[in-house]
């Protein structure tokens, strides 16, 4: 049976075991989609990283969740190319992704990852703070109290995110997520995920504490989440949530609640914003590729 090397790479984090971990399949040229969602599901990350070769950038990523392709990956991307840089097959500086998002610019500076988004999107929704607080599982009161502020908003640098800013850490970590409820409110918004944050941090350096929430696409919640980090950015920039402006760059940590803690470092100053991290690999070795039938389905 046909094997290709497959790797764990812990993304926003310089410690293994913690971040977020994304499969990475270096060398996925020739694979069928079938296949990779199956090794997708076998690595059971949140997302595994299909590298390939592109004709439009310096390399293509394709993203599968155990369950589904999805167009874009922060996390995923920030390992595939941290990894890259550490097996020296990355110089720093300057270079491009095709996604099927389209073509993304990033940049390795130092050992950190930076990754453009595409322009950013924000627009007020209005689904009610009773039905947002219901499928997070938290007090209506929690989001009603900051709301007076920072209004229920969708926001998007290549995938679009529900962002609710929550009033303290203490409500936040206590969430009970209903994944049912929370897929329909991700479903009629057009999103793929619900991105839950407060100023109340750990760190005494972080800008905002976050939780991401995306069962629709078979992420029951997410350590870590770059695409997200990205959207927070957007959101903080268009409703102006710092009086004496945004800052030259924000850190939002997250994963603290899954055991996975993570920090994103975020510039949204300006389009297009972007995200930066670190990756550190935690696991390195072969998988299996099943056999694609002659119609396209892999046989069991």
């Amino acid at each position: 049976m046909e094997t290709r090397r497959a790797l764990l790479v812990d993304a926003f984090s310089a410690e293994p075991l913690s971040g977020n971990a994304a499969g990475v399949v270096p060398d996925a040229e020739g694979l069928s989609d079938e296949q990779m969602r199956a090794i997708a599901g076998e690595l059971r990350a949140s997302e595994t990283a299909f590298l390939l070769p592109s004709e439009a950038a310096d390399r293509r990523l394709r993203y599968f969740t155990p369950t589904e392709e999805v167009k874009l990956c922060g996390h995923a991307t920030v390992a595939a190319h941290a990894w890259l840089a550490e097996e020296g097959r990355l110089e720093a500086g300057a270079h491009t992704v095709e996604t099927n998002a389209g073509v993304s610019e990033l940049e390795l500076d130092g050992d950190t990852v930076w990754l453009a988004g595409d322009v950013a999107e924000t627009e007020e929704v209005d689904p009610g703070y009773e039905r947002v607080a219901s499928a997070l599982g938290v007090d209506p009161a929690t989001l009603a109290d900051i709301g007076a502020d920072l209004p229920l908003a969708t926001a998007s640098t290549g995938l679009g995110f529900l962002v609710v800013p929550v009033n303290f850490l203490s409500a936040l970590s206590g969430a009970s997520p209903d994944p049912e409820a929370l897929t329909a409110l991700t479903d009629s918004l057009g999103v793929a995920g619900v991105y839950a944050f407060t100023f109340d941090t750990l760190g005494e350096d972080a800008t905002a504490h976050g939780r991401m929430f995306a069962p629709g696409i078979g992420i029951e919640e997410d350590p870590v989440t770059g695409t997200a980090s990205g959207a927070v950015g957007a959101y903080l920039r268009a409703f102006e949530a710092f009086d004496g402006g945004l800052p030259a760059e924000m850190v939002l940590e997250q994963g603290h609640f899954l055991e996975r803690p993570g920090r994103v470092r975020v510039r949204a100053r300006s389009d297009p914003v972007s995200v930066g991290g670190t990756a550190v690999t935690a696991l390195d070795g072969t998988i299996a590729v099943p056999d694609r039938g002659s119609d396209g389905i892999i046989e069991v």
